[in-house]
């Protein structure tokens, strides 16, 4: 293998790991910190040194005010609502099961973009839509044999809540590809973190000041880890390798993301079922099943502009 594909795919690695670690450490520290104070310090950490990147690469800071419309929807899908979601999600279950259910952004996108862009719905993106949502309702209930899990309502309500995240990831994804046909990725991407950040503002301010002079070592380096890693260097290496390489290929590492999210989840004493495992099997099967309809669906649109 080529030392360039070595570096795209350890980049790609990297990032998966780097997202899936993130359920890990909501789990470790939302009993210090509450799920949507760690989404606002997330961003508290990420977003200055987003706007440091683009004053290094000489980049505009801001969009113009005719984006305002289109941004206010990223940084509110794929910022404030999406993480206090995700987050109280992830509080209210398990790391494993937010990292697995996550992944039905893929079939959400699927869906709107059937829905609202009118792109063609194969059999092969239906037959995937429906194995993962099967899969959803075996996660959901995976942990069956521990009774303090499967009849404590918060752990479905938590399950509901995180599946509502990944349809914010799916609202983001599609008015933010309709944006990067005209504007800078890591411009976008910084303004979405800084608007974010701020509507986050009437959810939390009343408590910073308490959780920051109380916050210990692990409170802080779970903060630090949500902001550079998943929220920066993440970021720059999926886009970097992104650059390098195909969509489609890119799309398939994140489905090593609730994997990743599985195996971590060992090292915090949680311990998937059976059933779980099923579920998250029947996930993945399926994402692979709408990515692939999805490629299917380019090259016949190649072919057909010859």
């Amino acid at each position: 293998m080529k030392p360039r594909f070595l570096l795209v795919y350890g980049l790609l690695i990297f990032a998966s790991l780097s997202w899936a670690g993130s359920f890990v450490a909501v789990r470790v520290i939302h009993q210090e910190i509450p799920p949507i104070m760690l989404g606002f310090l997330r961003f508290v950490v990420a977003t200055p040194v987003m706007f440091f990147l683009l004053f290094l690469l000489k980049k505009p800071f801001f969009l113009s005010k005719q984006k305002i419309p289109q941004l206010l929807v990223l940084a509110l899908t794929g910022v404030t609502l999406l993480y206090m979601l995700q987050f109280t999600g992830v509080s209210l279950t398990s790391a494993s099961t937010g990292g697995v259910l996550i992944n039905t952004n893929v079939l959400f996108i699927s869906l709107f973009s059937a829905l609202f862009l009118h792109e063609r719905f194969t059999r092969l993106k239906t037959m995937g839509v429906i194995i993962s949502f099967i899969g959803v309702v075996f996660v959901m209930f995976g942990q069956m044999s521990n009774e303090q899990i499967v009849f404590d309502p918060s752990f479905l309500f938590g399950s509901i809540l995180v599946i509502l995240s990944a349809v914010c990831w799916a609202v983001y994804s599609i008015v933010g590809k309709h944006m990067l046909k005209e504007e800078d990725s890591l411009v976008v991407n910084a303004n979405a973190f800084l608007l974010g950040t701020m509507l986050f503002l009437p959810f939390v301010y009343t408590d910073i000041n308490l959780v920051i002079v109380n916050m210990s070592v692990s409170g802080l380096l779970a903060v630090l880890y949500l902001g550079l890693f998943c929220s920066v260097f993440a970021y720059i290496a999926w886009y970097y390798a992104l650059s390098k390489s195909e969509a489609a290929e890119s799309a398939v590492f994140l489905n090593f993301i609730p994997l990743f999210t599985i195996l971590l989840s060992f090292f915090i004493g949680e311990y998937p079922t059976p059933l779980f495992l099923v579920g998250a099997g029947l996930i993945i099967l399926g994402v692979v099943l709408v990515q692939k309809a999805k490629q299917q669906l380019r090259q016949m649109k190649i072919r057909e502009n010859i």
